[in-house]
């Protein structure tokens, strides 16, 4: 969950950028008492995330700006549909517009896209996830979007999960030279995951005891032997080559997780507008 103070801190940092020295166009044409009404409606079909954050720009600017919401985040959303009122004055409305708008644009379409993904795999066992592959800044964001859409979180950063690609394979001498030092010195409260390219990679992965085993790249055939070779002894990732067109047959494979970054560097906005009354 995204935490209220981290919100206010990253909204407040949002806000200044955007009026380093005030609104200029805002705040000659409108008087400290005028009032606004506006409705936050929806173009597009989708799925609505972000509603704490739209929340907070408003307040953050002025607790005269009151926002009642119609909808809660995770909520599948149909176009021409009112998700919220605003009422307040007229200054704190314009000027926070577009931030609010960029929060839950950006927010409410990796959620669309995500739920798109989670779909398509059906009745499938295997969970969609995402990847490092985020906007400096806005992981927290991404990722919070991520799980509102239907989908599951890969490691959040660096800290969370040692994860063993070519080059440290490389740099280590063998994928088993780099596990065994791993153990060695990680916390017994982090897993390890491995990325291979080969079912003789995956073979090796069992033999030193990884946790999570990725079949980056593979064929359909490669990752069903994959999958009888693993037989439940690690956690099978799916990654390289997924889309919704590929999805599906992925997860008929039998993997457990299926990680895209498409989900978030490919996920278009969604088209939400702020209509005055």
């Amino acid at each position: 969950m995204l935490t209220r103070f981290y919100i206010e801190d990253h909204v407040k940092n949002a806000l200044q950028e955007d009026m380093t020295f005030g609104d200029i166009t805002t705040d000659y044409l409108t008087n400290e008492d005028d009032t606004m009404i506006c409705e936050l409606n929806t173009r597009t079909d989708g799925i609505f995330c972000g509603k704490e954050v739209f929340e907070t720009v408003f307040r953050v600017l002025s607790d005269k700006v009151k926002v009642k919401f119609y909808v809660k985040d995770g909520d599948e959303i149909k176009k021409g549909q009112k998700l919220a009122d605003i009422k307040g004055p007229a200054r704190y409305i314009l000027t926070g517009e577009r931030t609010a708008l960029n929060y839950i644009q950006r927010m409410s379409g990796i959620a669309t896209e995500t739920n798109k993904y989670q779909k398509a795999i059906g009745a499938n066992k295997a969970k969609i996830v995402d990847t490092r592959k985020n906007t400096p800044g806005f992981r927290a964001f991404e990722k919070y979007s991520v799980k509102a859409g239907g989908g599951c979180l890969h490691r959040f950063n660096l800290s969370d999960c040692a994860m063993i690609k070519d080059n440290h394979i490389k740099y280590a001498g063998s994928l088993t030279a780099a596990v065994k030092k791993l153990k060695a010195n990680i916390s017994h409260a982090h897993k390890i995951e491995v990325e291979c390219d080969t079912l003789a990679q995956v073979k090796e992965c069992l033999e030193c005891g990884a946790d999570i085993i990725m079949l980056d790249n593979m064929t359909l055939e490669e990752m069903r032997e994959a999958v009888r070779l693993i037989n439940g002894r690690a956690i099978i990732e799916a990654s390289g080559n997924v889309n919704l067109s590929t999805v599906a047959s992925i997860a008929d494979t039998g993997v457990d997780i299926i990680s895209s970054s498409a989900i978030v560097a490919k996920a278009p906005t969604l088209d939400l507008g702020l209509d005055a009354k």
